[in-house]
């Protein structure tokens, strides 16, 4: 009973925390005149990154690497095929021009770079002095030209919780920073209680700790991004759903795993298996985004259901490869000769008709209604 207590209370503090730190970093947003996307980026995407950051930190200072890769990797791959496949079936997302051309080729590069650093078995301390360098040059480039307007300018104002003719004054700085960090407490809070209930629930089913790891405590971390994006979708901040995704993904790849490369006493040692096929899948995952984010700028719930999809078949084959090892040459059979060239096909047609439009159309941009996209995926 204390479990289910626990487990509901978890819930709600999800579902509350979330709904806080949107509404905050709206307002904050909409203040100082920066786009809800840079927003997303930064202070909603590392706010809700902070679980990641203290597992990985306090596992890898205590010498438990594999729980520091593996929650990093996991996160970034569930972030996209969970996160992003959900909130695209809330509510079609739109995606601004500034992620196509800038922050998802960086969450690319990034990942490659990071799967080459762990070639050698380890990241170590040099290693992490890049990632976290990258980490910094990446906000000051960022922050600095979202001020000067040359990245995504804010194009709609967010909904406001007072009237302007009312003469009630709007939120000041220091009330938007409470609704942040008050919702980023509710994120953290919350999906601790959740991930303790969920595992206590997995040793009362006789579920072995080693799968509950691989998937209850990676899920379980990335449960602040999945509440506060799909929140973020119903409340119409589409810009901080996407970009809370794609930002946390590059703060878990140059900040998580920078610093724990740092502070780890002999590097992060990284496994075969995860240099073999988790880092492998989260650099596909990370590639896929950019057709499917191209195509319109738009994510449709079509593509969306497409993530989910890929989501539950990498569950599977994790869960399969710690508890049934011969299942898993079949289910790798399936995605090597099936799902991914079908997967591939898709995003390749629907990539080259998105470039004839564009072209057809003169080269103009045309942005999708939010009624369009229904209409599309009905098709």
């Amino acid at each position: 009973m204390i479990q289910v207590v626990q487990f509901v209370a978890g819930g709600v503090l999800l579902i509350l925390g979330a709904d806080w730190l949107v509404k905050g970093a709206s307002l904050l947003a909409a203040r100082f005149g920066v786009s809800p996307l840079v927003i997303g980026l930064t202070v909603v995407a590392f706010g809700t990154s902070a679980p990641e950051l203290a597992v990985s930190v306090l596992s890898s200072a205590t010498g438990q690497s594999d729980i520091a890769v593996g929650n990093v990797v996991g996160s970034n791959i569930f972030n996209v095929l969970l996160i992003l496949g959900v909130s695209a079936i809330a509510a079609p997302l739109i995606v601004q021009h500034q992620l196509v051309i800038l922050d998802v080729p960086l969450m690319i590069a990034a990942s490659v770079v990071v799967w080459l650093f762990s070639l050698d078995g380890e990241i170590g301390f040099v290693d992490g002095i890049i990632l976290f360098a990258s980490l910094i040059a990446y906000l000051t480039f960022l922050l600095i030209n979202a001020r000067r307007g040359k990245l995504s300018p804010a194009i709609e104002t967010p909904e406001l919780p007072f009237e302007e003719d009312s003469g009630e004054q709007a939120p000041g700085v220091a009330s938007n920073l409470f609704w942040i960090a008050l919702g980023l407490a509710g994120l953290v809070i919350g999906s601790n209680f959740l991930v303790e209930a969920a595992v206590s629930f997995a040793t009362w089913l006789g579920v072995s700790q080693l799968v509950v790891g691989l998937t209850v405590v990676a899920v379980g971390t990335s449960l602040p991004e999945l509440a506060t994006s799909v929140m973020a979708s119903i409340r119409g901040e589409r810009d901080i759903a996407v970009g809370n995704v794609v930002g946390s993904n590059l703060f878990n790849l140059l900040c998580v795993l920078g610093l724990t490369g740092i502070v780890a006493p002999d590097g992060v040692s990284v496994s075969s298996s995860a240099i073999e096929f988790d880092m492998p899948v989260m650099i596909v995952v990370a590639i896929a985004c950019l057709p499917i984010f191209f195509h319109g700028n738009s994510i449709l719930r079509w593509e969306g259901w497409l993530f989910f999809g890929y989501f539950v078949l990498y569950v599977a084959r994790t869960v399969l490869s710690v508890t049934d090892s011969s299942s898993v040459t079949n289910v790798d059979a399936a995605l090597q000769w099936f799902f991914l060239p079908l997967t591939a096909i898709t995003l390749m047609v629907i990539t080259v008709r998105e470039f004839r439009r564009r072209t057809g159309s003169g080269g103009e941009f045309r942005r999708r209604t939010d009624d369009q996209p229904d209409n599309e995926s009905a098709t």
